[in-house]
């Protein structure tokens, strides 16, 4: 039996000649968060689409709960709770009305399903508010109150966060972690977010143009990130000349005319400072630091980071 809750092989979608999503292999482990995470267009929403049968895959196999979904759907889309797009809820009715004509729709047996799941999400079961009076932050959580309302042990969440301000995403977030700690959910979220997939993911999946590029833990993925020695000095191209020259590397990368990163730290800092001095360079900043996350990234994807 395998470890993981979702598992898909060479996943692909094709439209046309463009393939959305291209043999794209992640694994999404019980009760742990999974963060896919990639820019605008990078195939996110697609492989969601897919792993809930939204949009057929060209090519490729999904398997939720150890079993293939096709075939099985009556058996597994029940134990699922998904946020693809934000539900149509009623502008003139309470967050809870709004909660009890889906729970009717859908058929949830249980009678506190809707008061059980507003409370998860931290929404007032009696407040009077409208819908059309609910903050961003509280329209979002009221969704994802929609998406648990059954007791799903899977959540699909397809950017959760998105246009969210500083406090909503940071209320998002906590009870996001709470439903995977204190709920034992496993959450698959999507975000083009690196900060916030930093703070809320345990495992991420890097994705661009399609491909899935990179899968690790969020552990393992920051242990990846190259500790350097960063030199603030007056000519970097020369500084460049004497490392290769005179200290037989060539593991450095300049940035500008300014500002030099050396990345085999075994050499003796204060030699090289020295030998910078005695070559007429000035050396005005000397410190050792690690990569981040948004580093690896762009190294990851060859091009710039994501917010």
């Amino acid at each position: 039996m395998s470890n993981f809750i979702i598992e898909t092989n060479n996943l692909t979608k094709q439209y046309g000649g463009k393939k959305s999503v291209a043999n794209l292999s992640i694994h999404v482990k019980k009760g742990r968060i999974y963060g896919l995470l990639g820019r605008n267009g990078a195939g996110k929403t697609t492989t969601m689409k897919m792993l809930l049968n939204l949009t057929q895959p060209t090519t490729g196999e999904v398997f939720i709960f150890d079993k293939p979904i096709y075939g099985n759907e009556k058996k597994i889309f029940p134990r699922i709770g998904s946020l693809i797009e934000s539900p149509g809820f009623y502008p003139n009715l309470t967050g809870t009305e709004n909660l009890k004509i889906f729970a009717r729709l859908r058929g949830i047996p249980n009678r506190n399903a809707v008061k059980n799941a507003m409370k998860v999400v931290g929404l007032s079961y009696n407040d009077k508010k409208l819908f059309s009076e609910y903050s961003l932050g509280m329209k979002q959580r009221l969704a994802i109150a929609n998406a648990i309302m059954h007791d799903p042990e899977l959540l699909i969440l397809d950017e959760p966060i998105n246009g969210l301000d500083p406090i909503g995403i940071a209320e998002v977030r906590e009870f996001i972690k709470r439903l995977s700690k204190d709920y034992g959910k496993t959450i698959l979220i999507s975000s083009h977010i690196l900060s916030e997939m930093a703070l809320l993911a345990d495992d991420i999946g890097i994705i661009n143009n399609g491909v899935l590029l990179q899968e690790e833990s969020l552990d393992k993925l920051q242990r990846k990130n190259n500790k350097y020695i960063h030199f603030v000095i007056t000519d970097a191209l020369q500084a460049c000349r004497i490392l290769e020259n005179n200290f037989h590397t060539s593991q450095f990368h300049v940035n500008d005319d300014y500002n030099l990163q050396l990345y085999d730290t075994k050499i003796d800092v204060s030699a090289i400072n020295r030998k910078f001095i005695e070559s007429g360079i000035d050396v005005s900043e000397v410190h050792t630091q690690n990569d981040t996350l948004e580093d690896y990234f762009k190294k990851v994807t060859g091009g710039e980071g994501i917010a």
